[in-house]
């Protein structure tokens, strides 16, 4: 059964201020005086704090937080009036976010069918440059020094390695089981022909079958079906078309890297 939920967020143009966790740091800092102790109150690192504050002062054009003379260890934070008239506008909302939600609620539960066409709704509104976008669900997360090596199962079977920091991980709560998707330019992806010889270092090689050739004066753009469902597109040269033999029907391969692969999640 389907659960309503929903969140607010400030935009300004095209530019997001933030939402419930950065103003929930927010508060915490007027609280507590201290980026460190406002960090660990909402359970964020010292540094995503200060990143979040400084995307937050650059979205909102003038200081929302700002450091103060005296306070422990020498020195305070503070937050302005601007940031405090903030917290106060979005509780507000939220209040009344909370009460839309809650009528919403009491028309009558959502069933599977409703769920499942609303998360299709969700992926439409993702819009990014990347030619590629592929959903899935985490498979496993590999921890290194600095990178992490995440897999994403794709619904048809197949798998994509992408290569992100350990940060990213930790921001995005990428985890066995959680809902994803992964970003790769058309740019990004080189088209190989299947063969049982054929070693790379390239950590994604997506079988399929050309769909779609569209030549252009220098380069083509090949869209291939994945096997299990999915596409893939890229842009190779007029000449890798004629080499290969790229034709609608002909099996090929999605070649990437694990560090051409972005990933984001829905909400």
């Amino acid at each position: 059964m389907l659960e309503l939920q929903g969140a607010i967020w400030f935009r300004s143009g095209s530019q997001d201020w933030g939402g419930k966790d950065r103003i929930a740091l927010l508060a915490a800092i007027g609280e507590q005086g201290s980026i460190t102790a406002a960090a660990r109150a909402v359970g964020i690192s010292y540094k995503a704090a200060w990143d979040a504050i400084d995307a937050m002062n650059n979205s909102a054009g003038e200081p929302l937080v700002v450091r103060a003379a005296g306070g422990k260890g020498g020195g305070g934070t503070r937050l302005t009036e601007r940031a405090e008239q903030l917290i106060r506008t979005y509780r507000a909302l939220e209040e009344e976010h909370r009460r839309f939600v809650a009528h919403l609620g009491r028309l009558g539960p959502l069933g599977d069918s409703a769920a499942e066409g609303l998360n299709v709704m969700r992926r439409f509104m993702i819009r990014t440059s990347a030619r590629n976008k592929l959903f899935g669900k985490v498979d496993s997360v590999r921890s290194g020094a600095v990178n992490d090596e995440v897999v994403l199962a794709l619904p048809g079977g197949q798998t994509i390695v992408s290569t992100i920091t350990h940060e990213s991980v930790e921001t995005l709560e990428l985890r066995p089981g959680v809902e994803a998707f992964a970003l790769v330019k058309a740019s990004s992806v080189l088209i190989g022909l299947p063969d049982p010889g054929l070693r790379l270092s390239a950590r994604n090689q997506l079988p399929g079958v050309v769909s779609r050739v569209v030549p252009g004066a220098v380069n083509a753009e090949i869209v291939l079906e994945l096997d299990g469902g999915g596409s893939v597109a890229a842009i190779v040269t007029n000449e890798s078309v004629q080499a290969l033999g790229l034709a609608p029907g002909e099996r090929a391969l999605a070649i990437f890297k694990a560090s051409a692969v972005i990933l984001g999640v829905v909400g």
